[in-house]
């Protein structure tokens, strides 16, 4: 059984070795720390010239940063695993990658939407399928474009609401981009009487069409004859507007307008139910013998 007098002299013995020992390792570690301060340092930097580079070929404000973000952990991890190699903790290096690896693994599995939403979001900013400004149209919902976010991309449906779609959403559905052409054709659906002439009718509706201010006069202004009911002779008018100056909804509101206007001007009546027939007949008079 140990006496006090050992046990003194044994814990002596102990706390001497640890001195001699950290006395011997002194120099490792303050190269160790400062090679940690000096990549700590240059992590800053290399931030620094990342986003700088990064912000002149790309708007995305989060991806910038995030990419910027990234660079700087790369540059701190590798200088702590070259302090901790200094020191001799190689083991301890092997332990901190094995440990990462399965954390990282475990982070994946955990939240595999919100990882899903990032690498989209990420794909998103560098392909650039759309930008902000564009109107577009994707997963049923239509407006324009006011933020692509990493995780989002958000859009103003021009009826006071603001509609967020999770970048993941965004990356696997078709997207309809009304502004990459800078051109989008509108369609307008009506009828005239079976007792108008046609050609009159097309002629009329095209010219009323074409003389609104947001038309573009480099695309052509058709109107096509569609279909035969009890009731009229179905006919559709195409043209073409800037959808970057010009919305949709308005653009439509006015050629209708415009259409309605001409044809009452040029006696061709527009969409009526069926007993304007003989409203018609009556102001055209009796069939001649």
């Amino acid at each position: 059984m140990l006496n006090l007098g050992e046990v003194v002299r044994l814990i002596f013995e102990r706390l001497e070795g640890w001195g001699k020992t950290a006395l011997v390792l002194v120099p490792n570690l303050v190269v160790a720390l400062v090679v940690v301060l000096l990549f700590n340092f240059v992590a800053r930097y290399v931030r620094r010239l990342v986003v700088r580079g990064f912000d002149r070929f790309s708007d995305n404000i989060s991806l910038v940063n995030l990419t910027g973000t990234v660079a700087q952990l790369v540059v701190m991890a590798l200088g702590l695993f070259i302090a901790l190699d200094i020191l001799g903790l190689e083991k301890t290096v092997a332990s901190l990658l094995a440990g990462a690896g399965v954390l990282a693994l475990a982070i994946g599995f955990a939240f595999q939407d919100l990882t899903a939403n990032f690498i989209s979001g990420t794909i998103i900013a560098l392909q650039r399928p759309i930008e902000v400004g564009d109107v577009v149209d994707t997963n049923g919902f239509e407006g324009r474009v006011v933020s692509v976010k990493l995780r989002s991309i958000v859009l103003d449906n021009g009826g006071g609401q603001t509609i967020e779609i999770p970048s993941k959403d965004v990356f696997q559905k078709p997207i309809i981009n009304f502004s990459r052409s800078g051109s989008r054709r509108i369609e307008m659906v009506a009828g005239v009487s079976h007792l108008d002439e046609l050609e009159k009718a097309q002629r009329v509706a095209i010219s009323a069409v074409k003389a609104l201010p947001f038309i573009r006069k480099d695309k052509p202004v058709e109107m096509h004859y569609k279909g035969l009911t009890l009731e009229m002779v179905q006919f559709l008018v195409w043209f073409w507007i800037d959808p970057a100056k010009t919305d949709a909804a308005k653009a439509l509101s006015e050629a209708i307008k415009a259409v309605k206007k001409a044809f009452a001007e040029n006696d061709v009546l527009m969409m009526f139910p069926a007993h304007t027939y003989e409203l018609k007949k009556r102001a055209q008079g009796p069939p001649e013998a």
